[in-house]
């Protein structure tokens, strides 16, 4: 007989167990309600009622419109989309884009490719916290501008930026806002009233992969990126993912804010007090309400990110370096170094995120393991 382990999960900021009402929810669509949404016989219509019953969900979590919601494949295709798709259709009033040395690799990519494609891009340095300032956001403003991006909820060190001002700084400049939400939705409060485009997903809040949205503001100047039969009221076409969306509202549905928040902070803020009791450990970005409630972020002094790693896992305990985006490219983390982290320094952040589903006991077994694993490198390397 085997006897495995149980693993201890600490990298939910790369994704989430599914709920299993979630799975629940979606088994139907799977099986005898596998039809096609925009089929006119009755499992058909069984799929667009499911479709738009989430599309309903979704929109009243941010206080949007139904109509407001774009279902996508995930964070990536619909920041994709947000950047290129608004950039291109305003492109005659300008080609100067704003966004941030921290964000996700796929909106920065984005701007890079749109670099390529002839337009100028902006990027905002931050502080040792991970915040932009707001008076630089404003001076980098011209009468190009055409598009701003900033990450709510940031991925690495769970710095949450301030929409309200920000999105008040782009209407006064007349100049969209995009915000990619991944993370920070249903973790913190999060508006349609503050941003014109915003990106939303399912997997990182125990829905299922593959499934993500884009909230379009009423009256935003994007155009369709992806041709087809005219899906998602013509702006994103392609056979919609019912069993993903279902899962998708189902999550949001599970999902109780004031309780979860305050558990996962209490249980985030146990790891932050009892790793930074270890010589050498340092928390990267804000504390408190500043900073996402399932994120910690450390560097230590000397020591390898990926080698702590190697022993948490071990140990049964899955953590990270980065963003599970970014990994394959063996490079520190750009969030840290935009901070002010020497590359050198960056090559030491480790990552532990929670969930509404880690328990105490949990947080409790990492701070009983990691001293000594610290311990054994210091002293064998």
């Amino acid at each position: 007989m085997i006897f495995r382990k149980k693993i201890i999960y600490m990298d939910n900021a790369a994704t989430t167990p599914l709920d299993p009402k979630v799975t629940k929810a979606m088994l139907p669509f799977f099986e005898e309600k596998f039809g096609n949404a925009s089929s006119s016989h009755q499992l058909g219509r069984q799929a667009k009622e499911a479709l738009e019953k989430a599309r309903s969900v979704i929109a009243k979590s941010i206080d949007a419109k139904p109509e407001e919601i774009f279902f996508t494949s995930g964070g990536t295709e619909s920041n994709n989309f947000a950047i290129k798709s608004a950039a291109f259709t305003n492109r005659s009033k300008g080609n100067h884009i704003i966004t941030t040395k921290i964000e996700h690799e796929c909106v920065l990519n984005s701007c890079k490719w749109l670099e390529k494609q002839g337009f100028k891009v902006t990027y905002l340095d931050v502080d040792e916290e991970g915040f932009i300032d707001l008076k630089a956001l404003e001076e980098a403003m011209t009468s190009h501008t055409i598009l701003v991006s900033v990450i709510h909820g940031n991925n690495e060190v769970g710095t949450i930026q301030d929409l309200a001002d920000i999105g008040r700084i782009c209407r006064e400049h007349k100049v969209l806002l995009h915000t990619d939400a991944c993370q920070s939705y249903c973790k913190t409060d999060l508006s349609a009233r503050d941003a014109d485009l915003i990106t939303l997903n399912a997997h990182k809040i125990h829905g299922p992969k593959g499934v993500g949205a884009l909230y379009v503001k009423e009256g935003t100047n994007i155009l369709a990126w992806q041709s087809g039969g005219g899906h998602e009221y013509g702006l994103r076409s392609g056979t919609e993912n019912i069993p993903g969306i279902v899962g998708f509202a189902e999550c949001v549905k599970q999902a109780i804010p004031k309780k979860h928040r305050a558990y996962m902070k209490k249980l985030r803020d146990k790891l932050i007090y009892g790793i930074l009791q270890i010589e050498g450990a340092k928390l990267n970005g804000p504390t408190g309400n500043k900073r996402l409630c399932n994120n910690t972020n450390f560097v230590f002094e000397g020591l390898v990110g990926e080698t702590i790693g190697g022993y948490l896992d071990q140990k049964g305990i899955c953590s990270s370096t980065a963003s599970a985006c970014t990994v394959h490219t063996n490079e520190p983390s750009h969030v840290l170094q935009a901070m002010g982290l020497t590359k050198e320094q960056a090559e030491g952040g480790l990552r532990l995120t929670i969930s509404r589903f880690t328990t105490e006991d949990e947080v409790n077994k990492v701070l009983k393991e990691l001293p000594g694993i610290i311990h054994k490198i210091k002293m064998f390397g």
